[in-house]
């Protein structure tokens, strides 16, 4: 595959999560085929690299690297939460012969991709045409909940990254919060977005939550499970949980809408919700998103959308690299 997204030079990109890293290399405004890496065939990412390298580029590294990472980043460095390795930056460079080594948060990177994706990446959820020139926000349930919002101000872009999905889970009628004291019983205490709800783990117990509440005896399931018994019908448990995983998704897209004054759009990505366009649409997700009270005006004029393209990430790798290396 190509991408045509900017103009520096040879850099090698990744998109680094807990069980595949993917790499590619770019020269120019073109991006090369993307290798495919199980991140538990290598003990270190280090000697990821160095096969990568080997193949792709007969052993010499490109001047630069530009690393997302499925964590929190400190100091160019990541403890990676569900493998082994950790990615350190300045350690890499000079290990591997690397000029300079940038490592990312990969919801930072998806936040540098919105502005250069294109309609066929997109599915349109509601709202107005964005304001330009407005924060751009991206959320997205999956593994974890991403939140990030891109900030555009005298020419100058920021990619803000956030732990909103450790923020508390809200409640929007009754039942929710029935729902939410069940989980706060099992989680002894706080409930968070990201584990109540909008996550692969979040929508298993958002399941047996709603089961606890109705007094349901439903099968064991887990996130895809829950997912295609919703989608073929075979379960209306699974379809109930589904729903109120879209409209929670439409209240916590929404606040954060307001908090970051996203007028320039939001965006919905992740690993979970591209499974299911056409459920998310026909759902709750958008009347949620726009019910604030006195402020629905404001969000209802904010477009949401649904990100579609697989290869966002190195989109946004790209546009980081092309806006912030010389």
């Amino acid at each position: 595959m190509v991408m045509s997204v900017g103009k520096t030079g040879k850099i090698l990109l990744a998109d680094i999560g807990g069980t595949n890293a993917r790499f590619a290399i770019t020269e120019g405004d073109q991006t090369g085929p993307i290798d495919y890496v199980k991140v538990a065939d290598f003990p270190t990412v280090r000697e990821a690299i160095t096969d990568v390298l080997a193949r792709r580029a007969g052993g010499e590294p490109p001047p630069r690297a530009v690393l997302a990472v499925a964590g929190p980043v400190t100091n160019n460095r990541c403890v990676m939460t569900n493998s082994p390795w950790v990615i350190d930056g300045n350690e890499l460079q000079p290990a591997l012969g690397f000029d300079s080594v940038h490592v990312l948060n990969d919801f930072e990177v998806v936040a540098w991709s919105l502005p250069a994706l294109q309609p066929a990446d997109l599915i349109p959820l509601g709202g107005q045409a964005g304001l330009p020139g407005e924060p751009l926000l991206v959320v997205g349930p999956g593994t974890g909940f991403g939140v990030s919002c891109l900030v555009e101000r005298h020419g100058a872009r920021l990619a803000v990254v956030t732990e909103a999905g450790h923020a508390t889970l809200p409640a929007e009628n009754e039942r929710e919060e029935h729902v939410i004291a069940c989980l706060r019983r099992r989680f002894s205490g706080h409930v968070s977005i990201e584990r109540g709800a909008l996550s692969g783990s979040g929508l298993q117990s958002l399941y047996e939550a709603l089961a606890e509440v109705d007094g349901a005896a439903v099968p064991h399931r887990d996130a895809a499970a829950i997912t295609k018994a919703a989608l073929d019908g075979s379960c209306a448990h699974s379809r109930a949980t589904l729903e109120m995983f879209c409209a929670i998704l439409g209240s916590v897209a929404g606040n954060l809408a307001v908090t970051f004054g996203a007028r320039g759009g939001v965006y919905v990505a992740g690993g979970i919700v591209p499974r299911f366009p056409e459920f998310l649409a026909a759902s709750a997700f958008r009347a949620r998103f726009e019910a604030k009270g006195r402020f629905q005006d404001y969000l209802r004029n904010i477009p949401t959308w649904l990100v579609t393209k697989p290869d966002a990430s190195f989109v946004g790798l790209k546009v980081f690299a092309d806006h912030n290396l010389d």
